[in-house]
């Protein structure tokens, strides 16, 4: 009997341990993998040309491409298991794979995007993982659609990645898991024997860690002559576009005009209001109409163009895909079911007509911006990346506020480059620069010259916040002592202006707004008085001085009911206060 428990022990023991093993086994897995490949193959390039000829340009580079470019042999997935059980293997390798080959490049593997590359988020129900593990915020989403492809590069398995971007799908990725995301201006790189998502969107983009291997890799796949360098004579920074966004705007603003003062000089510094600029030069999105979501009610010009670009994508999806989808019944995402069955309002010919204008007027008013040395500046993303299986990803007021800011790009086909800058509450942060349609050339080589020097300033700023807070602090309490001096001088309004000052630098103060009252009081201005002793209040509910100078003002504007509360609460505080005493006795003896 002994010996039967014995053994059930031991076979237990053994059992447990097979499954540790195993577990462990798959944790490996993943984490060697971080689920951004679907399928390892390789690619290798044709040799080295004999000198005097000039080696292949991309040599000793390795690279990555999205389920989404033909490679002959192998059946493009579109991250659909379903699709690629009704499809045949590719007869020819896209063009662009073929160029990075030839090039010099390695391709090493096709990777994950999400389900038929629609969405923004990263996550793909279809593998065991739900999406590739962000390197940089392992417990956040990657971005998408191109998301193996951002995360290949960000854990370092390749140096540069191929993805598609129709409304953010290299840009979005790029920002969250912290490397370089290029979207060319639309058109100028070949899409052919790439999955279209959305034809009048659509654009190969690239991702890297090193800005001089996505500039390598540009000068590959552009296709552009040779010129020489130039620099930029207008940075734009877009002041309303970064208050949008959730990392403080202060440190990513700071970074930027130090960078752009120490490379460029300061003459080329301009601030813009972008959806004051789009509500002036595009009237055809004035008449876009969409179903508000939350009960909304008017949109901004930026938000409308969100909602533009997704009409547009959901509309060529359709006609691209819908046939596919009725007849196979795929299991897919149910955003894009969702996109399948949504009313559009209004007959869809004109709807998509007025999309097709708004794309024109913009990419007018955007290369009207920027001219040819032009740069605009605007953060990458809205929000940090979303933690894994938040409810929101699968909404469709989702994908419009994450495509919001990359929607000026995709709508206009201009490029843009995301720029990793540091990170900011354990998530990364990235800015974005953006020229006019056909600038992709002055682009890269704007990001080469500005890249250590934004990623440095970002240090500096970030760093020197506690410092930044010291110093505002120390010269409101300068503005403070300069009003009181004043206020010794009888200078009432000089003081007023000190202590104004002091406000502005600190309005968590409430001496500076008790000062500043008793400076009113004497110019006999008591609406302000009050009005300052009761902010002063609601900064330090046992401010004596406050409540006095508030019962002052209130007597002498005829409110003695409440200038006798006020006094009482002196006595409250202050039993032997004599004059909260003696005014309160006076009131009294007329108003009781």
């Amino acid at each position: 009997m002994a010996s039967s428990s014995a053994n059930l022990w031991v076979l237990l023991g053994l059992g447990l341990a097979g499954i540790l093993i195993m577990a462990k086994k798959l944790t490996r897995a993943v984490k060697e993998d971080f689920g951004a490949f679907i399928e390892r193959l390789q690619l290798l390039p044709p040799p080295q040309p004999a000198p005097p000829k000039a080696p292949h340009p991309l040599t000793g580079l390795t690279f990555a491409v999205s389920d989404v470019f033909d490679i002959e042999g192998f059946v493009t997935g579109f991250g659909n298991p379903d699709w690629s059980r009704t499809h045949k293997p590719a007869t020819l390798t896209s063009p662009v794979v073929a160029a990075l080959v030839d090039g010099g490049a390695t391709c090493t593997g096709k990777t994950v995007v999400d389900d038929m590359a629609f969405s923004l988020s990263g996550e793909n129900k279809h593998y065991g993982h739900g999406a590739p593990t962000n390197p940089t915020s392992p417990a956040r989403i990657p971005g998408g659609a191109s998301s193996g492809a951002a995360v290949a590069v960000a854990a370092n398995f390749v140096d540069f990645s191929l993805g598609i971007d129709t409304d953010g799908g290299v840009r979005v990725p790029a920002g969250y898991c912290g490397v370089l995301g290029f979207r060319p201006s639309y058109g100028a790189v070949s899409l052919s024997g790439v999955i279209s998502v959305s034809g009048s969107l659509d654009t190969v983009g690239w991702f890297a860690k090193d800005p001089s291997v996505l500039r390598r890799v540009g000068h590959v796949l552009l296709q552009v002559p040779y010129t020489a360098q130039r620099n930029p004579r207008s940075v734009l920074i877009s002041d309303d576009l970064f208050q949008l966004s959730k990392v403080p705007s202060s440190w990513v603003i700071q970074a930027v005009i130090k960078s752009i003062e120490k490379l460029y000089g300061r003459q080329v510094l301009r601030h813009e209001n972008i959806g004051d600029y789009l509500a002036l030069k595009i009237p055809s999105l004035k008449s876009f109409h969409t179903k508000q979501s939350n009960g909304e009610g008017k949109s901004s010009p930026i938000r409308l163009l969100a909602n533009v670009l997704q009409t547009l994508k959901s509309h060529e999806f359709r006609q691209s895909h819908s046939e596919w989808i009725n007849s196979a019944k795929p299991s897919i995402n149910p955003v894009i079911s969702a996109q399948m069955t949504t009313e559009v309002l209004g007959p869809i010919d004109t709807k998509i007509e007025k999309c097709q204008t708004i794309m024109s007027d913009l990419r007018a008013a955007i290369n009207a911006l920027l001219k040819d040395e032009g740069i605009l500046v605007i953060p990458t993303t809205i929000d940090p990346p979303t933690k894994l299986g938040a409810k929101e990803i699968m909404s469709e007021d989702y994908l419009i506020q994450t495509s919001t800011l990359s929607s000026l790009a995709s709508m206009s086909g201009c490029c843009q480059v995301a720029i990793p800058l540091g990170v900011y509450d354990k998530c990364p942060v990235s800015v974005s620069l953006l020229a006019r349609h056909g600038g992709d050339r002055f682009l890269l080589d704007t990001l080469q010259t500005m890249y250590t020097s934004l990623q440095e300033q970002f240090d500096i700023a970030s760093k020197s916040k506690s410092s930044t807070v010291v110093t505002q602090e120390a010269s409101a309490e300068m503005a403070k002592e300069k009003g009181n001096q004043a206020f010794k001088d009888k200078q009432w309004q000089r003081a007023i202006g000190f202590y104004s000052e002091a406000i502005k630098l600190n309005s968590s103060n409430a001496t500076y707004y008790n000062n500043r009252a008793a400076a009113y009081l004497e110019l006999g201005s008591y609406n302000q008085a009050e009005e300052d002793c009761t902010r002063a209040i609601d900064l330090d509910k046992k401010n004596v001085k406050a409540f006095l100078r508030r019962g002052t003002a209130r007597e002498m504007l005829g409110c003695y009911k409440e200038a006798m509360e006020d006094f009482r609460y002196v006595l409250v505080l202050e039993p032997n206060n004599k004059r909260a005493a003696q005014t309160l006795d006076r009131l009294k003896k007329f108003f009781v």
